[in-house]
């Protein structure tokens, strides 16, 4: 602690000391060197001033320089809206054209319309005029239709009534020819009936003939066989025996 504060002292001291000498000198100093610093102030200042100037023209020339690109991007600015001006320009002169060739048309449209009407008008009142002419000749077809109906109607009455006569004709006609075909069976039948007969009446005459015929044969077998059997128990003599080969031979 003692030390400490000793060595706050010298060191206040000394710095006391210093201060003091460094007036002496100042004072020293202030006489000789006030010309000269007088001098070296104006010096200063005017340097300063040189510099201000300077600094105060490169700023300027900053600004200027800074204005020069402004006025360039300003210039390509106006330049771009320049041609945006002339692009728009162009193309509201190209839509003026197109608006105008638009209007022609139009106007070709409108003349061709009107034209249209007035040849619709003329093919209205010509359909009018036509349907004036149907109308009357409708009405005239329907006169001829009714009298022509009423023909048909006659007509029909007429033909039915014929048609009726003819199928009382054709009726008659049928029964006639019904009957004809029904006597044409019976005598058809009575005529098969009568072969029928007449063929049963052959065959029994044939059967007739034919059991004559096999009752004559039999009887001339059995009497064949008797003579056999008289042969047999009487033999014949010689003679006899040429007489009956002469009588088979005959």
């Amino acid at each position: 602690m003692p030390n400490k504060k000793l060595t706050k002292f010298k060191t206040k001291r000394k710095k006391i000391k210093d201060k003091s000498s460094g007036l002496a000198k100042l004072a020293s100093l202030t006489t000789k060197s006030l010309s000269s610093a007088i001098t070296n102030y104006k010096k200063n200042q005017e340097i300063k001033k040189i510099k201000e100037i300077k600094l105060k023209k490169l700023q300027e020339n900053n600004q200027i320089i800074k204005e020069k690109k402004e006025l360039r991007i300003w210039e390509d600015k106006l330049r771009k809206e320049e041609n945006k001006i002339k692009i728009r320009e162009e193309e509201l002169r190209n839509k003026e054209k197109e608006l105008k060739v638009k209007e022609e048309n139009q106007k070709i449209e409108n003349d061709r319309l009107i034209k249209k009407d007035e040849n619709l008008t003329l093919i209205t009142n010509d359909l009018r005029n036509k349907e004036k002419q149907l109308k009357t000749r409708e009405e005239e077809q329907n006169r001829k239709d009714i009298d022509l109906k009423v023909r048909e109607e006659e007509q029909i009455s007429k033909e039915l009534k014929e048609k009726k006569r003819k199928e009382r004709v054709l009726k008659l006609i049928k029964q006639e020819e019904e009957k004809q075909k029904e006597l044409e069976y019976i005598k058809i039948k009575e005529w098969e009936e009568k072969f029928d007969r007449e063929q049963k009446a052959r065959e029994q005459r044939e059967n007739l003939r034919e059991q004559r015929l096999r009752q004559k044969e039999l009887e001339r077998l059995k009497s064949f066989d008797e003579d056999t059997k008289s042969i047999e128990s009487n033999p014949p003599t010689a003679l006899e025996k040429f007489d009956i080969d002469k009588s088979k031979k005959n």
